[in-house]
């Protein structure tokens, strides 16, 4: 269920002007052609304008400088976050705590308040230390000596292993992987691996979100960071010691080999790869599939693989598909540049004169 607000309390909320009634009553907030009475929309450019007549939304959030609607707005220069915000509002319910279900398992010296929410059949190890208000749901295993802050959620078959910490308001999705063993090994010259024992941990900052069966494994030694504001969507690899920079956002299929360290605002598109022992400064961005190779300057915008920046990368696909023509035109150029030398070449005759 979703809480009630006045269009006041919400443009207060995101910094937005009121245009119409500042007193309507609020109930949720859905796309344009979802909207029942009483929720809120939004449109992210005057493109979308005008709202088609079906549309039943009682308000709507808009960009600046956008002609009047007929109905109750919030003017906003930044109508996306506006409508993310005002969304995440409307649906937070107040923290209701169920306490420990009775199939959960929990072990010898585990911290655990009052103020908790587990589900079925959740193992806790040992030592667990658990905050305020967190939340796990049926199913997930936490590892001996691991601590758990405020407010944080661990969603079903969520697995965060021995001596990892996980900070406040941070969201681990469904079957997510937190401190499994990083991939180190070593091999003989005969070929058989042995395995490096990995005895470091994890530490997950505050208000980080990681997605559905993505992978952090734990250091070699010390740690494996994600830092406070991190986003990691679905099916991503974080490998071993590799140290994620506050805000970045890593998009499904990611994967980064051992050691690298990204920057604040790393963005790196869909299934790109990184090489391990790289450094990534601030705000790179990478486009999708991209295969990482050299350190990153801050602010590097880059494509391909080996990744190389991205209007070098646009102009080198848009010539690939063209390579069978251009090899074709080249081997034609090269023919008529020898049947050319060959009219030029003196003959025998003329080399006796000269």
């Amino acid at each position: 269920m979703s809480r009630e607000c006045t269009l006041r309390q919400l443009a207060d909320l995101v910094g937005g002007r009121v245009e119409g009634d500042p007193n309507l009553i609020v109930r949720g907030l859905n796309g344009i052609e979802y909207a029942q009475p009483g929720e809120i929309t939004f449109i992210l450019d005057r493109k979308q304008l005008p709202l088609p007549e079906t549309c039943q939304a009682s308000a709507c959030i808009v960009p600046v400088d956008t002609e009047a609607l007929g109905r109750p707005a919030i003017v906003t220069d930044q109508p996306s976050l506006a409508a993310a915000r005002i969304h995440t509002f409307l649906l937070t319910e107040p923290f209701q705590a169920k306490g420990i279900h009775p199939s959960a398992v929990t072990g010898e010296g585990c911290v655990i308040p009052r103020e908790v929410t587990i589900g079925p059949l959740v193992c806790l190890g040992d030592r667990v230390t658990l905050g305020e208000r967190v939340t796990i749901h049926p199913g997930a295993v936490i590892g001996s000596d691991v601590v758990i802050d405020d407010d944080t959620i661990i969603h079903a078959n969520v697995t965060v292993a021995e001596r990892c910490t996980i900070g406040k308001r941070v969201i681990l999705h469904h079957g997510a992987v937190i401190g499994s063993d990083g991939f180190g090994f070593a091999t003989d010259r005969m070929g058989v691996h042995y395995k490096k024992p990995q005895v470091g941990t994890v530490r997950i900052d505050d208000d980080v979100e990681i997605g559905a069966n993505s992978c952090v494994d734990r250091a070699a030694f010390g740690t494996t960071w994600i830092k406070s504001g991190a986003r990691i969507d679905n099916l991503v690899m974080v490998g071993h010691n590799v140290v994620v920079g506050e805000h970045s956002i890593l998009v499904a299929q990611v994967g980064i080999a051992g050691s690298t360290t990204l920057g604040r605002n790393v963005v790196l598109g869909a299934k790109a790869g990184v090489a391990g022992h790289l450094h990534l400064d601030d705000q790179v961005m990478a486009a999708a599939k991209s295969g990482i190779h050299n350190n990153q300057p801050k602010g590097a915008m880059i494509g391909g693989s080996p990744a190389i920046e991205v209007k070098s990368w646009g102009r080198a696909a848009a010539a690939f598909s063209r390579l069978p023509e251009m090899v074709k035109e080249l081997r034609r150029l090269r023919k008529e540049v020898d049947r050319l030398t060959g009219l030029l070449a003196p003959t025998d005759q003329q080399k006796d004169n000269q």
